[in-house]
């Protein structure tokens, strides 16, 4: 039987793997977003883990609100990737610095 404790410890490592996963590959923007995908991943699973251990939908509700979130940042930031990309010819996070004022 699964407890709440594997539910955190399988958190804590894909939460673990995303944040090395950012720190070690700072140049190509598509890792960074999948990097920040598995977080929001992670904290999905606490909430789904203690929702069902406090039998309170509030957790699974919310879980709701943050995978449109996350849909909705995925498509825009690709969105915008795509047209650095054919402005820039390039995804290395160094070389976009366009924004910058």
């Amino acid at each position: 039987m699964l407890s709440l404790t594997h539910f955190l410890v399988l958190s804590a490592i894909v939460f673990s793997i995303s944040m090395a996963g950012i720190f070690i590959n700072r140049k190509n923007i598509i890792i960074l977003l999948m990097c920040v995908e598995l977080m929001l991943l992670a904290v999905n699973t606490n909430f789904i883990a203690f929702s069902h251990y406090l039998n309170d939908t509030a957790g699974q509700v919310f879980v709701f609100f943050i995978l449109t979130v996350a849909a909705a940042e995925a498509a825009i930031g690709l969105a915008i990737l795509v047209v650095l990309f054919r402005n820039k010819r390039t995804i290395n996070v160094e070389e976009l610095d366009t924004l910058k004022g």
